[in-house]
C-alpha cells in the first residue's frame, strides 16, 4: 500500500471520528437541551403586546397607552416589496432552507473577515423568531444553540407563511415601534401599504440596530442600509433596475410621529384608563385592549376648543406678563444650536416656543425650532398691555420695542392652515404673539337621561398639569348653587310668586370676630322680591332668608336626598350663597338632575371595555327612570348580569348589559317651576348673552364668589347639561371685573353652540299638578284682569292663591291675610 493512500485512509478515519465526535456531542446538547425548549405550539395562539387604545363614541382614537406601539397585520395585508426588502436583507434563502442556512452562516463569516463587518446577518428569519419569542438576548453559546434546534421545530410545525407573519408583527424597529406597521407609524406617519419602495427599504434595514442606525439617530448609516438592501434587491431580481435607480435618488423622509390622535381629550382618556386598570389590571397595557369612552368627537373637539379659548380671552384682558426667557445676543447666531435650544422647550397645545431675532416699525421676527424665519405683525400683538395686577394693564403698545425685545423667548402660535403650507412658500410664515394662561378651567357636559359624559376638558394642557379639575378640584359654586336652595324650598311650599324682602341684613355670630353683613352684588337692595325675580337678579340677601325660613338642617337633608355630596356643605347660612365646595362634575351631575324632571343622575364615561380577540368585557349600565323603584316590580327583578359569561368573541357581539334605576329624587313640579324660572336668569337675568344661541329652552345660572375666586355657568336644555368653571388653582381673585356671566358663560356659550346643533328644542311636559294664576309682579299676589301689570305664574295647584275677581283689589293686612283670614299657601311657611 503506498504511503499516499495510507495518509488518504487515516485522515478519512480521523475525518469520520471527527464527525462522530461532533455528532455525538452535537446529539449530547440537543438530549440536554431539548427537554427545556418551549413548545411552539405556543405560537399559533401567540397574542402580541398590543397596547391599549382608547376611543370615542364615534370611534376617534384620542389616546395610545403601553410601552409597545404595535398594530399587528395579516401577511395578506403586507405589501410584496416589503416582505422582499426584509428577505434580501436578513434571509435571502427563506424559502430555501429548514430553519437554518448554512450558506448564510459562511457568507456572514466570509463578510465579517473581508469588510470588517456583517452585512446580511446569519441568523435567519426562522431563528429570529425563536430569539424574539423564546430566548434572551444574551451572547451565549447555549443560547445559540437552543435558537437553531428552536428553528428547527418551528419550521417543522409552522408553515413560512406563518413564520413571516410572526416575524413582521414581532421585530423591535426602534422608537418604541414593534412590527412594521408601527414603524410605518413612527417614521412615516402613513400605513404599511402607503409606503413607497425606499421606504420599505429604510424599515428593512432596522432590525440590525434599530435604535442606532435607524433615520432619526443616524439618517446617514440608515440611508446607506438602505441602499445596500436596494441593490440586493435587485441583484435578487425583486425589482427592476429602473426602481432600484428611483428609490435609490430618494433622500430620506422619515420624521418622528407620534400616536395618531384624531382629537385631544387627555383628561377623558386618563379618566377611562383608571377605570379599566381598576378592573382588569396592569394586562390592559399590553393585550389589546380597547375603551370606548361615551364623548363624542365633535362635542369633545368643541369643548377642548371651548375651555382654551375662553382662558386665553381672560389672559389677553389682564396683560402681557413678560417672555418666558431672556437669551444674550450671541446664542442667537448659531442657528442650529437655537433650533434644538428651542426644540427643548415643551409646546402647551398648538403654542409653540420661538426667539424674537428681529425688530422693525411694524413686525418681530422670531425662530422656532422648525422655521428659521416667522414673522409676528403689530397687529398681532396689540392685545399685549404690560400685567400690572389682576385690575390693572399698562397703556395699548404703540410698536413691537414697546412688548418684545431681541433674545425673548416667548410663545407664539402658528395658524394650521400656514403650517400646511409648502415649505417652499414658509419663508413668509406670520405667527400670533401669545403666552401660557396662568388661569384654569374646566368644562363637563353630560346627558341628562342616562349621565352619560358627552364631553369633558380638567384644564388649559394635559401635559402641564394632569390635575384634573372637572372632577378633582372642589371649589365655591357661589351662586350657581342657589337653584338647589330654591328648589328645596319650593319642595316645601314656596312659590315662584313667594316675596322676600332684598333688604339689609347682619348676624352676629359668637365665632366670628365681627358681625355678618352679606351684599348682593353691585351694593343695591329692591325691597320686596319674588323668588323668581330674586334667582335670575341672583339676590343673595332673598336667596339667605329663604335659607333661613326654609331651614338649614331640612335644606341639607334635602339636597342629600338628591344624592349630592353635604359632607364639604357649611351647616350656615353662607350655604345660601355656595360657599361649600363641590367639583364641577358634582355640580354637573345636579344640573343634570333638574334636567330630566327629577332623577337622580350617575355620571359615567366608559361605554365598553374590548378585551383580546374582541370580546366585550364590560359595558355601560342600561338606565331607567322610575318614580317609585319600591312599587315598580319590574325594575325590582333586574339583574347585573355577569359580563364574563358572554363566551362570543366578534366583535359585534352584544352582551346582556347591566342594569341601572335612575330614581326619582325631586318632585316634578317642583323642578318644572324651577325649569321656568331658570330659563328667566338666560331671558332677562345675568345669562342674557347666552340669548345669542337663539333657543327658547335653554335654563341655567351664573355663579360668582366672594372677591371672585371662582366664577361659574352651569346651563341645560332637556337633552344636554353643561357645566363651567374659571378660577385660579391656587384661589385668588380674578379681578373686579370678573364674573361668571364675562369668563364662564363664553365658554359654556362656545360649547353648545356645537353640543345643541340637530337637537330639537323641546321643553319639560307640564306636569297634570302645575295651574298659571295672574299675579302682580311687583308683589306676587294674586291681580286681577283689570291690573295692567299683571302677568301669569305658575304653582303647583295645592299653593296657588285663589284668582281674584275683576275690581278685587285682592288685599291683604299686614301679616298677609285675606278678608276671611286665612293665609294663603305661600304665607303659611313664610
Amino acid at each position: 500500500m503506498s504511503r499516499t493512500l495510507r495518509y488518504i485512509r487515516i485522515l478519512s478515519w480521523l475525518f469520520l471520528a471527527g464527525g462522530a465526535g461532533a455528532a455525538m456531542v452535537l446529539a449530547a446538547f440537543y438530549l440536554y437541551l431539548q427537554p427545556g425548549l418551549p413548545s411552539v405550539d405556543q405560537l399559533r395562539d401567540v397574542n402580541f403586546q398590543t397596547p391599549l387604545k382608547v376611543y370615542t363614541r364615534d370611534s376617534k382614537l384620542i389616546a395610545e397607552f403601553g410601552e409597545m406601539r404595535r398594530t399587528p397585520r395579516d401577511l395578506e395585508a403586507v405589501p410584496g416589496h416589503q416582505i422582499q426588502a426584509f428577505l434580501a436583507a436578513e434571509d435571502s434563502r427563506f424559502h430555501e432552507h429548514h430553519g437554518v442556512d448554512l450558506r448564510g452562516l459562511i457568507r456572514a463569516t466570509w463578510e465579517l473577515a473581508i469588510t470588517g463587518s456583517i452585512q446580511s446577518g446569519g441568523s435567519t428569519i426562522t431563528m429570529q423568531v425563536a430569539k424574539n419569542f423564546f430566548l434572551s438576548r444574551d451572547q451565549t453559546f447555549l443560547r445559540k444553540f437552543n435558537e437553531i434546534l428552536l428553528a428547527l421545530q418551528i419550521e417543522r410545525e409552522l408553515s413560512k407563511d406563518e413564520i413571516l407573519e410572526l416575524y413582521v408583527n414581532k421585530i423591535y424597529l426602534g422608537n418604541r415601534s414593534y412590527g412594521i406597521e408601527a414603524a410605518a407609524q413612527v417614521y412615516y406617519g402613513k400605513p404599511i401599504t402607503d409606503l413607497n419602495l425606499a421606504q420599505m427599504a429604510m424599515i428593512a434595514g432596522l432590525p440590525k440596530a434599530p435604535s442606532t442606525a435607524n433615520p432619526l439617530a443616524d439618517p446617514e448609516r440608515a440611508l446607506e442600509r438602505r441602499d445596500w438592501i436596494l441593490s440586493r434587491m435587485a441583484s435578487l431580481g425583486y425589482i427592476s433596475d429602473d426602481e432600484y435607480r428611483k428609490a435609490t435618488s430618494k433622500g430620506v423622509s422619515a420624521r418622528y410621529h407620534g400616536p395618531e390622535l384624531a382629537l385631544n381629550a387627555p383628561y377623558v382618556a386618563e379618566m377611562a384608563r383608571r377605570e379599566a386598570l381598576r378592573q382588569f389590571g396592569q394586562q390592559i397595557y399590553s393585550e389589546g385592549y380597547e375603551i370606548h369612552t361615551s364623548v363624542h368627537s365633535a362635542r369633545q373637539q368643541a369643548a377642548t376648543r371651548a375651555l382654551r379659548q375662553g382662558l386665553e380671552a381672560y389672559d389677553r384682558r389682564h396683560g402681557y406678563r413678560g417672555p418666558v426667557d431672556q437669551w444674550a445676543p450671541e446664542m442667537l447666531n448659531d442657528r442650529d444650536a437655537l433650533s434644538k435650544r428651542l426644540e427643548d422647550l415643551p409646546r402647551v397645545n398648538d403654542l409653540v416656543p420661538a426667539a424674537i431675532v428681529g425688530l422693525n416699525d411694524n413686525a418681530a421676527t422670531a425662530v422656532t425650532a422648525l422655521h428659521d424665519s416667522v414673522t409676528i405683525p403689530m397687529r398681532h400683538m396689540r392685545w399685549a398691555r404690560e400685567y400690572i395686577n389682576e385690575n390693572r394693564t399698562g397703556p395699548e403698545p404703540e410698536s413691537p420695542q414697546d412688548v418684545v425685545s431681541v433674545g425673548d423667548v416667548v410663545y407664539v402660535r402658528i395658524p394650521v392652515q400656514d403650517v400646511l403650507r409648502p415649505e417652499s412658500e414658509q419663508d413668509t410664515l406670520t405667527a400670533e404673539l401669545m403666552q401660557i394662561p396662568e388661569i384654569q378651567g374646566a368644562i363637563v357636559s353630560m346627558s341628562p337621561d342616562d349621565g352619560r359624559i358627552e364631553a369633558l376638558s380638567g384644564g388649559y394642557s394635559f401635559s402641564m398639569s394632569s390635575y384634573n379639575r372637572a372632577t378633582q378640584a372642589y371649589r365655591q359654586p357661589g351662586s350657581a348653587f342657589k337653584p338647589l336652595i330654591f328648589l328645596a324650598a319650593l319642595e316645601h311650599g314656596a312659590t315662584a310668586a313667594t316675596t322676600i324682602n332684598d333688604a339689609p341684613i347682619v348676624f352676629d355670630d359668637e365665632d366670628l370676630e365681627t358681625a355678618w353683613r352679606p351684599q348682593n352684588a353691585g351694593g343695591q337692595f329692591r325691597g320686596p322680591t319674588t323668588l323668581r325675580q330674586a334667582l335670575y337678579q341672583s339676590r343673595n340677601l332673598v336667596a339667605i332668608r329663604l335659607l333661613r325660613q326654609t331651614g338649614i338642617q331640612r335644606t341639607l337633608n334635602y339636597i342629600d336626598s338628591l344624592g349630592l355630596d353635604t359632607s364639604r356643605l357649611p351647616s350656615d347660612l353662607s350655604l345660601a350663597l355656595g360657599s361649600g365646595a363641590m367639583t364641577p362634575m358634582e355640580m354637573t351631575r345636579a344640573y343634570a338632575m333638574i334636567a330630566n324632571g327629577g332623577y337622580e343622575v350617575t355620571p359615567w364615561v366608559v361605554e365598553r371595555i374590548v378585551g383580546p380577540e374582541g370580546k366585550v368585557l364590560r359595558e355601560a349600565p342600561e338606565t331607567h327612570q322610575c318614580n317609585d323603584c319600591s312599587k315598580d316590580p319590574e325594575v325590582l327583578d333586574a339583574t347585573l348580569p355577569d359580563l364574563d359569561r358572554n363566551s362570543g368573541s366578534n366583535r359585534d357581539t352584544d352582551p346582556v348589559r347591566p342594569v341601572h334605576t335612575m330614581e326619582r329624587v325631586a318632585d316634578e313640579e317642583a323642578i318644572y317651576i324651577l325649569q321656568s324660572m331658570m330659563r328667566d336668569v338666560i331671558e332677562r337675568g345675568t345669562g342674557r348673552a347666552a340669548r345669542s344661541l337663539g333657543r327658547e329652552d335653554l335654563a341655567g345660572k351664573t355663579g360668582t364668589t366672594n372677591n371672585q375666586l371662582d366664577t361659574w355657568f352651569m346651563g341645560f336644555n332637556t337633552g344636554i347639561a353643561t357645566g363651567t368653571w374659571v378660577g385660579f388653582d391656587q384661589p385668588r381673585s380674578l379681578g373686579r371685573r370678573e364674573f361668571g356671566s364675562v369668563t364662564a358663560l363664553p365658554i359654556w356659550k362656545d360649547y353648545m353652540e356645537v353640543a345643541l346643533q340637530g337637537m330639537p328644542e323641546k321643553l319639560m311636559e307640564r306636569p297634570a299638578g302645575i295651574v298659571s294664576r295672574r299675579i302682580d309682579p311687583d308683589t306676587g299676589e294674586s291681580a286681577s284682569t283689570d291690573n295692567p301689570d299683571a302677568r301669569f305664574e305658575i304653582f303647583r295647584s295645592r299653593y296657588a292663591p285663589e284668582p281674584v275677581s275683576p275690581g278685587d283689589s285682592g288685599s291683604r293686612d299686614e301679616n298677609g291675610r285675606g278678608e276671611n283670614g286665612e293665609s294663603t299657601p305661600a304665607q303659611q311657611l313664610f
